[in-house]
Parts: structure tokens; sequence; C-alpha cells
């Protein structure tokens, strides 16, 4: 098989899915992690990334010849070329729903918590209660959802492992899990068992730490199994 490799950050959210879905796999890959600047910027821009990439972002995966870049983009190309085990559900309309799910957690649900960005401190700020407010209204949705599955789209899947990635952020920036989705905290503590996840989490909750950057408490035990 033609070399993998996949180039990432040290708190890529995007990557880290990438990155997950590499190992959920069990596909053997070389891991590049671009320098990442306190700024929450990719600075100095790695070259490959910057030729590969005109967005200048990770994650991009190269394999062989093919270069592409995009998390989800990234998924469909591990679905199509490494089948076993699937991530996406089986049937058409399943499917369908999967990647919608995974779409509104990248595009909705984090674009939103990015709002929290620099807000950390001023919680009582109107964009800040805005953002929590909606992220909290996502979170009662996925509370709905998990009434008769354990995950969100039946069997774990990419809908799992961006929304996993998504909260992850929420929880370091204010839009905190609590009491009210206690279906989705046993989800969470679900996603963070599979060793794929608590390998890459406690990556990034060290790298945090090193950097004496506060990480969530729920992955800490991820963050000393490294140790």
């Amino acid at each position: 098989m033609a070399p993998i490799v996949l180039y990432s950050g040290p708190l890529s959210m995007f990557g880290a899915k990438a990155e997950i879905a590499l190992r959920e796999k069990d596909v053997p890959f070389e891991l590049v992690m671009v320098p990442f600047a306190k700024g929450d910027r990719y600075d100095p821009v790695h070259p490959e990334v910057l030729r590969i990439n005109p967005k200048k972002q990770v994650p991009v995966l190269a394999h062989g010849d093919l270069e592409i870049f995009d998390s989800t983009l990234i998924f469909e190309y591990l679905e199509d070329v490494f089948p076993e085990p699937p991530l996406w559900p089986k049937g058409a309309a399943p499917r369908a729903e999967a990647r919608l799910l995974e779409l509104k957690s990248d595009e909705i649900v984090f674009m939103n918590i990015v709002r929290l960005f620099g807000l950390e401190d001023t919680p009582e700020h109107p964009t800040a209660v805005d953002a929590v407010a909606k992220a909290y209204r996502h979170y009662a949705q996925m509370e709905a959802r998990l009434s008769d599955r354990d995950y969100l789209a039946g069997a774990f899947s990419y809908a799992d492992i961006a929304l996993f990635m998504a909260q992850f952020y929420g929880e370091r920036k204010g839009a905190v899990m609590n009491e009210t989705t206690p279906r989705l905290l046993d989800w969470r503590a679900r996603v963070l068992a599979r060793p794929a996840v608590r390998t890459v989490i406690g990556r990034m909750g060290a790298w945090l730490t090193s950097e004496g950057r506060g990480s969530p408490a729920y992955i800490a035990d991820a963050i000393a199994a490294r140790r």
C-alpha cells in the first residue's frame, strides 16, 4: 500500500477528526504535526500544507499521488478505500442522516462555538450568552436522539467523531455539557473510551497542559495515560 501522511496540528479540531478516523480503521499512517502558535494560528505553515491546500489549513492527507484536504472529504475517501470497519451507516437514508449530523457539528455547532473564542473570561458578554444558549439547544437535540441508541447515527460513526470534537472545544470555551443532558454525558464517556479517541484527545490535552492552558477535567484520565 502506498504510504499515507496526515498533516495535522496539536490543537486542530479538524485534524483530530481525520486522525481518529484513521486510527478507528487501523490504517498505518505517518502523522506530521504542523507547528501551532499561541494565537491559534499555524505559523509557520508547513510547505506541503501550503502547496496542497490553498486555504493554508490542516488537515491534509497524502496517499501516494493523491493529495486532499478537508476533514469531511478525508472521511469520504477513507470510507471508499478502507471500508472496514464502516464509519457510515448502511443504507442511503441512514447514511444521509449521519452525514447531515457531521455537517451540523462542523458548520453549525463548531462555528457557533468559535464565537466564544476570546470571551472565556467574560461569559456575560451578549455574544457569549447567545452562543452558549445555541450550543445548549443543539445538545438538547442530540440528547433526544440518544433516547433509543448509544451513538448519534446508530453504530459509532463519523457523526460521533465530529460532535465529540466540537463539544471538546465547547467545553474549553464555555459551552459546557451538564446534568441537563445525561444521555449526552454518557455518550461522551462511551466515545472517550474508544482507544482511537483516547489517544488523540489525550495528546491534545497533554499539549494544552504543556503550554499552560487548561484542558477539560473529563479528559484527565486520557492525559494521564500518556505518562
